[in-house]
């Protein structure tokens, strides 16, 4: 199945092709796709999109999900010894 159709399936409600979405994102380092899953109520593309932060060392990225209440985020960020309101 092509992302397209993914994509198609996920806004119709699919849990599974947003799983399926998510485990590609993670698999590509697709940040921005991780962004936009979250943005829809994923709460998998949101621990996806911590933990790539978290690898790529994206401060910035960890600081703004933070922000919006992701305590994931603020815990890697506390880890890193970083101040999670920047």
């Amino acid at each position: 199945m092509d992302e397209l159709e993914l994509r198609d399936r996920a806004l119709a409600g699919d849990s599974d092709a947003i799983g399926e979405l998510v485990q590609l994102a993670g698999e590509r380092g697709d940040l921005d796709l991780l962004r936009e899953l979250t943005a829809a109520g994923s709460a998998d593309a949101a621990a996806e999109l911590v933990q790539l932060a978290a690898e790529l060392g994206d401060l910035s990225e960890l600081r703004r999900l933070a922000s919006t209440g992701n305590s994931d985020a603020a815990d890697v960020l506390l880890e890193l010894d970083e101040d999670p309101a920047g």
